[in-house]
């Protein structure tokens, strides 16, 4: 049976008032949806401001945010590498996995910028082990975080001319001699329209033929620029959407979308729906964010700053629908713990990611990874539980043997002084579920883990605080058993 989007299917600012007030469970989702959550400090700061203002804001320093300094090698091509084979390999690997710490690193830093990369590169999907090359991977990179909050156009006429991309979609194979439809078909059916809506086999045919030509590339020294060989483009007459003309590369990309504005902003904001609201889509709300897209000349950053600000978006019953991957998971973990940046163990995160089908710069396939449910089977779920419980071991065998961190979050959730564990557990629970357990049983259980060998009479005297030695590790114990929780899935 199809789950039911409940909420109100109103797009207006958010007013809190009495009954729907703005308050910490609030400002919460609304980091755990704009960024990788944050930590505790941030939330109370957040529910001192405007919630519009403050969503407006997170756009728009995301929109604003200056890209990641350039390395050496962005511009490599195969001759500035070691001749020996072994070398150059090595050099290669090593230039992969620094940007992929870099871009990682910048999840836990750049908020909503780097939300929205993610968001974009299942989109305009390239996969690394087709055309293993740094430097094509930091110009496909690079695009994914100029436009990210950018206008959408722009982004996906220079996409579709990434080296990565044409390599991926074997744009570079297509010529009027012996047309390929790959890049084509995906440009129509995953990038722009959506699958099977407002296109024909036809129009994929002489798209191909629009975008054939880019095939310069020098194949005794990779990694260099792809150029047009205007040789090998059709130059012909081509019907597209029921237009015929001359259509090059930029003449389709315009045609697109000036011929299916509504299917271009309906299939776009649909993703983003899914993504940042609700995996159940309103399709009411959908059609509204779509028409502010159209009236904003495709701007990305007007859309989101509309949902994020929205009455539909801070609903209640858009709080906890949506379960992250494994990337996302991880470092909004990292973030409401508000746990130290460590890059070894960002490395395993992106190992262990890699290992359960969230390969950085390596989707799926085509169409990206599936997410939300996709994410949960019987294996990946084991590996969730324990990294959280590893992460906790990390940092507790880094830190000498100690979790003040653990300790600092129970005491800021209640109070040092406090004396019932309850309270304390009851906390931390709401702190780390967005709706808390369903049952009295549920917090029972976790009470009596929470409680551990300390005995009973430590409580019931009210001997027993936060400040006891043993106190962080009863927090690592009850953290630990609310990540194995179904709830904790859920952001």
């Amino acid at each position: 049976m199809p789950n039911i989007n409940c909420a109100v299917p109103d797009l207006s600012a958010f007013v809190p008032a009495t009954s729907n007030a703005w308050d910490f469970r609030k400002a919460m989702h609304l980091y755990r949806r704009i960024q990788f959550g944050a930590d505790y400090e941030t939330i109370q700061q957040a529910i001192q401001q405007d919630p519009v203002q403050l969503a407006s804001s997170l756009v728009e320093q995301a929109r604003t945010l200056p890209l990641p300094p350039m390395p050496v090698w962005a511009k490599w091509t195969i001759t500035d590498y070691s001749p020996i084979e072994q070398e150059r390999n090595a050099q290669i690997v090593q230039q992969i996995l620094e940007w992929s710490a870099v871009w990682v690193k910048g999840m836990r830093t750049s908020g909503l910028r780097d939300r929205m990369s993610l968001f974009w590169h299942n989109h305009f999907v390239t996969k690394l082990e087709k055309y293993i090359c740094p430097s094509w991977m930091y110009e496909y990179h690079s695009l994914l975080q100029k436009h990210a909050l950018g206008n959408f156009k722009t982004f996906v006429r220079e996409m579709g001319l990434t080296p990565a991309m044409l390599v991926y979609l074997d744009g570079i194979q297509n010529t009027r001699f012996q047309p390929n439809e790959n890049f084509a078909r995906e440009l129509l059916e995953l990038f722009t329209l959506g699958v099977d809506n407002g296109y024909t086999q036809q129009d994929i045919v002489n798209a191909a033929k629009a975008v054939s030509g880019w095939n310069g590339i020098d194949l005794n020294n990779l990694c260099g620029t792809v150029t047009f060989i205007p040789i090998f483009w059709d130059n012909g007459q081509k019907t597209i959407f029921g237009k015929t003309g001359n259509f090059g590369y930029h003449e389709l990309i315009d045609l697109i979308f000036a011929e299916r504005p509504v299917q271009v902003s309906t299939h776009i904001c649909r993703k983003l729906y899914a993504h940042f609201v609700n995996p159940d889509v309103d399709e009411e709300v959908v059609s509204q964010l779509a028409a502010i897209f159209r009236q904003n000349n495709f701007e990305i950053a007007p859309v989101m700053s509309a949902m994020f600000s929205s009455t539909h978006f801070f609903d209640d019953t858009t709080i906890g629908t949506v379960i992250p991957g494994h990337l996302e998971y991880f470092i909004s973990f990292l973030n409401e713990m508000d746990f130290p940046h460590d890059d070894l163990l960002m490395q395993y995160i992106v190992y262990g990611a890699d290992e359960f089908d969230q390969r950085i710069f390596n989707p799926t396939d085509v169409a990206g990874w599936k997410g939300n449910r996709a994410w949960i089977t019987s294996s990946t779920l084991p590996f969730r539980w324990e990294g959280i419980t590893n992460i906790m071991l990390y940092y507790y065998q880094v830190q000498g043997n100690q979790l003040d961190q653990l300790r600092d979050l129970a005491i800021s959730l209640s109070d040092a002084a406090e004396t019932d564990p309850t309270v304390v557990c009851n906390a931390i629970i709401d702190y780390l579920l967005p709706n808390g357990f369903q049952t009295q049983r549920d917090y029972d259980e976790a009470l009596r883990v929470f409680k551990a060998e300390v005995p009973e009479n430590y409580f019931t005297t009210q001997q027993w605080n936060l400040i006891w030695e043993y106190a962080p590790l009863q927090v690592f114990l009850l953290i630990q058993y609310i990540s194995t929780q179904p709830e904790f899935q859920l952001k």
